[in-house]
């Protein structure tokens, strides 16, 4: 292969680093990160869900989620109230709901910029390329 693996690596890390920074400051606009926006997105769409899959869907490690489960229900935007055993069940508030949504169409925008040199072909491929290599879609 003439194109070193690690090369592919690195880009790829440099796509979601400036995007991280950049949506993290787009989102301090509007009182909230891309962590917590990131995690009202999992909370808002799986309802009653518990701390483990949440973290799961959010990329963290339990403890993790749950540090920012708590800044969430202190800042009024997520509840969580015992299930089964130990488990804590989330919801979204509508506070939570507002915030999502005003966060939902900066990264919209942000996002429609940064793929915006890639034609709808070369999109398709690039998404088909990430679910091949993930095994996700």
């Amino acid at each position: 292969m003439s194109i070193p693996l690690h090369e592919i690596g690195r880009l790829i890390k440099l796509l979601q680093y400036r995007n991280h920074r950049s949506l993290d400051q787009r989102f301090s606009q509007i009182g909230t990160t891309l962590a917590q926006w990131d995690a009202l997105r999992a909370v808002g769409g799986h309802p009653g869900a518990s701390s483990h899959d949440l973290a799961e869907r959010t990329f963290q490690t339990d403890q993790s989620f749950g540090a920012l489960a708590v800044n969430l229900v202190d800042k009024g935007m997520i509840t969580r109230t015992p299930g089964k055993g130990r488990m804590l069940s989330h919801v979204i508030t509508d506070h939570g709901r507002d915030v999502l949504e005003k966060g939902n169409v900066i990264a919209q925008e942000f996002l429609q910029a940064t793929f915006s040199p890639l034609n709808e072909t070369e999109l398709a491929q690039f998404h088909a390329m990430l679910v091949r290599l993930t095994g996700k879609s």
